[in-house]
């Protein structure tokens, strides 16, 4: 089945063909440089993140650029704040940003080319718009003439008519359209500076990018993303200067991912609702982000709460409960016959095809998801309806499905810890806030177990609800007995 994925310049889903099927190029816009990165940060990493290993697992090589802003206005205004340059500034924020996603587990992008790396060809590509008449010089700065650009608003759908009727400029401004806008900024007193045909200066942002991926991925490519609010103006302009540079399209598709909110509030600094990354992460497990995240189709809002991230974490749990179970099993029987009602069999032998096809249909993880947790809903009912001998084919079938659920996961990042030392790990956290701990749950269990050998089933159930009051469920299967904690989690 064909790959469909939304397109963000004909706002259709199409059937994903790349220019050259052995190497998929993709280009997306990397952080500027200059603060801790945020909960939005990590849901753009996550995306593309996600459908990079996707294209892969689907049998496409993939050369991924992400590029660093580390020239920027905002960059120059904290490094004078913070009195130090803004190459130090810099690097010390991309090292931040690799702490932060590698906490995350996103795999690092095959290029990440940083802006002041390149400035000699955002010079040439310059050049090459004010030769073909599509940017001129005023001053010491350079601008693009989006007049003599046709198709300028084709990927956010914006009137060119409308957007001057709407813009204002200023006395000083030597614009020749108000919606002109800047390649080449002339050098102000105390800011970083590079030689130019046109005096000193340094590059505009849209530049930036058009330089880069024409460097590593040529005129035309396959995927250029970001988040949507970089459709406007800033992937506006890239596409105008590139396909005005390269008379050549500049990109197949265009993948845009929805705003992460704080209770359905855009996340922002002044609003009190700004949450980092490393914040985040101290309170909650990678894999329970990356679930959270992934819940959501990338297109849509993904509003985050306490409430959402609690969420996240059972669901994350319970998968991890089915796999422990199943990892527990005993070998089994050789010569006994299968006991896996024929049902449930289909929806496993199934699960692979279905999850395609619902990441097929413009990556959508949270279909994914629940496909995910249908295969493990079958599977908690054929290990809870084992004997305690079960067949070893059985055994075998149900540990070799677990591969494949977790290998389909890992596309989302999930899944991919040991489940017994995952589950372990939690319980241990969550019982340092309870009057009991393992070694007392052992005990407890073994006295239980005794009690049901000599069929003292009073005994056995005092046991069992002496534990429950203690907020610890016991689970009898095939494996034994297992227990879990069980109480409202704030």
């Amino acid at each position: 089945m064909p790959i469909k994925i939304y397109n963000t310049l004909t706002r259709t889903k199409e059937i994903f063909t790349p220019l050259d099927p052995s190497n998929v190029k993709i280009y997306v816009c990397g952080i500027t440089s200059y603060d801790y990165c945020h909960i939005g940060h990590a849901r753009s990493a996550l995306a593309f993140d996600m459908i990079v290993r996707y294209l892969r697992y689907r049998g496409f090589p993939v050369t991924f650029v992400r590029n660093f802003t580390d020239i920027d206005d905002k960059i120059i205004k904290r490094a004078a704040k913070q009195n130090t340059t803004t190459e130090e500034l810099a690097n010390r924020f991309i090292n931040e940003f690799y702490i932060d996603m590698d906490g995350l587990g996103i795999d690092r992008p095959t290029l990440e080319p940083k802006a002041t790396e390149h400035i000699d060809d955002m010079i040439a590509l310059i050049a090459e718009l004010i030769a073909s008449g599509l940017a001129y010089q005023a001053g010491n700065d350079v601008y693009y003439s989006v007049n003599n650009f046709p198709e300028y608003g084709k990927l956010s759908g914006r009137n060119l008519d409308d957007m001057q009727a709407g813009a204002r400029i200023s006395v000083n401004e030597q614009k020749e359209n108000p919606m002109d806008f800047v390649l080449w900024k002339g050098s102000k007193p105390g800011e970083p500076t590079w030689k130019s045909p046109w005096g000193p200066g340094r590059p505009g942002w849209h530049i930036e990018c058009s330089a880069m991926s024409r460097r590593y991925l040529g005129s035309t490519f396959d995927i250029h993303g970001g988040g949507q609010d970089l459709i406007f103006p800033h992937h506006e302009n890239e596409l105008a200067q590139s396909e005005g540079a390269n008379k050549a399209p500049f990109v197949t598709t265009w993948i845009h991912h929805g705003f992460v909110t704080i209770r359905d509030e855009k996340m922002s600094k002044s609003l009190g609702n700004f949450l980092t990354i490393r914040e985040i992460a101290k309170l909650y497990h990678r894999e329970v982000i990356r679930f959270f995240i992934f819940s959501t189709h990338y297109r849509n809002p993904l509003d985050f709460s306490e409430a959402a991230m609690q969420d996240a974490t059972a669901g994350l749990d319970r998968l991890y409960h089915c796999i422990a179970a199943i990892d527990a099993l005993p070998e089994g029987t050789p010569t006994a016959a299968s006991g896996i009602p024929a049902r449930d069999q289909e929806i496993l032998n199934t699960m692979e095809e279905r999850y395609q096809l619902a990441m097929d249909n413009d990556f959508n993880t949270a279909q994914a998801q629940a496909i995910l947790f249908e295969a493990a809903k079958a599977l908690n009912k054929i290990e809870q309806q084992l004997p305690r001998n079960p067949a070893a084919g059985d055994v075998l079938f149900l540990r070799e499905t677990v591969v494949v659920l977790k290998r389909l996961a890992g596309i989302m990042g999930i899944l991919q810890e040991d489940a017994a030392a995952y589950l372990s790990g939690k319980k241990t956290a969550l019982l340092a806030g309870l009057d009991i701990d393992e070694a007392t749950i052992s005990a407890m269990i073994d006295e239980r177990n005794e009690a049901r050998g000599q069929r003292n089933w009073t005994r056995s159930d005092e046991i069992r609800d002496q534990l429950l009051a203690r907020h610890i469920e016991l689970k009898d299967g095939p494996a034994g007995t297992t227990w879990e904690i069980k109480r409202n989690q704030t």
